[in-house]
């Protein structure tokens, strides 16, 4: 997942050295090395790119800054006419730094340690631009989404575009896998689901397919219980990436026939550890490691996590597939 360094006093280290949380992303020394610190230190099968799902509204022109203790902050986007303002002739320029993290990263991984390069979904995206930050329940968004349909769907239009510009971009550096994040899609009633969520990332996944074959997209739509089955039955969804709340016996029935499953643990629980954790564990492998599967929490590394949980958490995992 995302941001899996938080917990590493390493990456604590690291990330004073830039003056802000962009900076931090588009210095590819820094990012670079943000993005080895987890595999160096646990021997991982795969790395992920270090790097925020803002940068594409920010390399789009809108405002976007992250407040200490606060997060992420944007100058909201609420209008036709703010939303034609948008620029996304420069998106792969701007986020050049991006791309020279990723060729960075590919150069320094060891043979046989995967890349995965990432991008949020657009409706996720969207809700940040909208609300002009993290909001609890997205109700500006889902608002504007009744009131301004229109508004809204060329939102997800430019942003859909930017998302496979910039996947593709993040490929021809070196990324061998793309995961799409759509952490807010859990947000989104069944109707605006379909049309803001499976649409988009089936027609990012379309383009990304018919451009790279050979890459596989990951999607992880966030908080969609039992539509999770829908993503998985996208064409060109390699695997869906399911949350904690998940049942992983039913995600073995209902997705694993379609589409490789990645999950699930909590990441409270891989930070409070013992046996707990351990029987989780198990039980996710005895339900899920007998097809297409990818061992993964159900979201990101939360920051008081200790290392010796995660080092205690890959031994088991790896001792039970051997």
């Amino acid at each position: 997942m995302r941001q899996a360094g938080r917990h590493l006093p390493e990456y604590c280290a690291l990330r004073r050295r830039a003056s802000s949380f962009l900076d931090f992303c588009y210095t590819p020394e820094l990012a670079v090395e943000a993005s080895l610190q987890p595999v160096r230190r646990y021997r991982l099968d795969a790395a992920i790119v270090f790097s925020d799902i803002l940068v594409i509204p920010d390399a789009l022109g809108q405002r976007v800054w992250f407040e200490q203790g606060t997060g992420p902050k944007l100058e909201p986007v609420l209008t036709g006419g703010e939303i034609d303002r948008l620029n996304p002739n420069r998106l792969t320029e701007r986020l050049q730094p991006v791309y020279e993290t990723v060729a960075g990263v590919r150069a320094e991984l060891p043979a046989g340690t995967a890349l995965i390069g990432f991008a949020g979904a657009p409706w996720t995206i969207a809700t940040y631009m909208i609300e002009g930050g993290t909001s609890r329940d997205h109700e500006r968004a889902r608002a504007l989404a009744y009131r301004a349909p229109r508004v809204v769907e060329r939102l997800i239009e430019i942003l859909t575009a930017a998302v496979v510009e910039h996947l593709l971009a993040q490929i021809r550096a070196g990324a061998e896998a793309v995961q799409i994040f759509d952490s807010w899609a859990g947000a989104l009633p069944a109707t605006l689901r379909e049309r803001h969520s499976l649409r988009p990332i089936a027609e990012i996944a379309a383009r990304i397919g018919e451009a790279c074959p050979e890459v596989p997209v990951i999607a992880f739509p966030r908080g969609v219980g039992g539509a999770y089955a829908d993503y998985a039955a996208l064409a060109g969804i390699a695997a869906v990436s399911i949350d904690q709340t998940v049942d992983p016996r039913w995600a073995a029935a209902a997705v694993q026939p379609h589409a490789a499953v990645q999950g699930n643990l909590d990441p409270v629980l891989l930070a409070a550890g013992g046996r707990a954790m351990d029987e989780a564990v198990d039980g996710i492998l005895a339900a899920l490691g007998g097809g297409p599967f990818v061992f993964n929490l159900g979201h990101g590394v939360v920051p008081d996590t200790p290392p010796a949980h995660v080092e205690t958490l890959i031994a088991r995992v790896k001792g039970n597939a051997a």
